[in-house]
């Protein structure tokens, strides 16, 4: 039995939506860069509150990790970079 050429194209389109599928960046807690430059970091880069920042901050701190920002693939993969030039430690995985 052979697929028809509809059915292969909405399959592409199907791939495409996976893209598409929202990222985020997470940024976890490590023992060598001080609470206020996390915060320093949160702000200069997403142009976070101080008061948001902090709150993010106070989430790495206190679970380990927390995610900070979210978005397409390409963008969280220029995020997680970035983070890493300013020393953070940092990952991105699929939204669920």
């Amino acid at each position: 039995m052979t697929e028809s050429p509809d059915i292969l194209v909405d399959q592409e389109l199907d791939l495409d939506g996976l893209l598409d599928t929202p990222w985020v960046v997470i940024v976890w807690n490590d023992p060598v860069n001080l609470m206020s430059y996390v915060v320093h970091v949160l702000q200069k880069l997403f142009g976070y509150s101080k008061e948001k920042a902090t709150e993010l901050m106070m989430q790495v701190h206190e679970e380990g990790k927390a995610a900070v920002v979210s978005g397409r693939r390409d963008a969280c993969e220029t995020d997680v970079s970035r983070l890493h030039a300013h020393g953070l430690w940092a990952t991105m995985q699929k939204d669920s």
